[in-house]
């Protein structure tokens, strides 16, 4: 059940089986994929969930067996448009993520301005005006990876993670953004720090954001103003 093929697009691709119930898919069109099958569901598949340059389908196995499941994503693949894999596909939602940067929630935005070779006011600016994605979620409830940072906004990250983030951290780590939902340890550069609740099981949707939305951070003063 595992395979490889190559597209004009020169995409790869590989099916590895996960049990009687579930199917992995690897291929770099995987955000473009989860997109069509939200768009337009498959009989028999109860849930995607998706990872970076991989999905994991979840199936009916009285509806449907692995192969069929197979030939039926195969074929969603060859009828997606041509687009670059970076590309967002399907509809999509805007999140504004209000943040103060700097201060006591933010210890590393003047080693991140300075690393950047801008300003700290440029460095947001420029940290703002980026629309990011949310490649994925993981590492711990309703943290999103947040892709679409530029090269000189990427960070390093730190040498030695933190015991302890605070929840509301925004913080930048290699090519990804991130807020950290709740405390935990960590290891990426925080740059500032947000009121927004990531996490809540008491909301219909406890995460605020899936894989597909749009991202924008807004400087705002510690009283909420921009």
């Amino acid at each position: 059940m595992s395979g490889e093929m190559s597209g004009a697009d020169f995409d790869s691709l590989v099916f590895t089986c996960l049990g009687d119930a579930a199917l992995s898919v690897g291929t770099p069109r995987a955000r473009a994929l989860l997109a069509d099958l939200r768009d337009t569901p498959l009989p028999g598949v109860l849930e995607v969930v998706p990872a970076l340059a991989q999905l994991t389908v979840l199936f009916d196995p009285l509806q449907l067996d692995a192969a069929q499941l197979e030939a039926a994503l195969r074929g969603r693949l060859a009828g997606l448009p041509e687009r670059p894999a970076h590309e967002p596909a399907g509809a999509a939602r805007t999140l504004v993520v209000p943040v103060v940067f700097g201060g006591a929630g933010g210890p590393d935005l003047e080693w991140c301005a300075a690393h950047a070779g801008l300003t700290v006011g440029a460095f947001v600016s420029a940290l703002c005006a980026q629309t990011l994605e949310v490649a994925f979620l993981g590492f711990t409830p309703g943290f999103a990876f947040l892709t679409g940072l530029p090269p000189f906004l990427r960070m390093p990250r730190l040498d030695a993670p933190r015991a302890q983030v605070p929840a509301g951290s925004v913080a930048l780590g290699g090519p990804w953004a991130g807020v950290y939902p709740s405390g935990t340890p960590g290891g990426w550069r925080i740059v500032g720090h947000t009121d927004l609740s990531l996490f809540d099981l008491s909301r219909p949707e406890p995460v605020p954001w899936r894989a597909g939305d749009r991202v924008q951070f807004r400087a705002v003063t510690a009283g909420g103003e921009g």
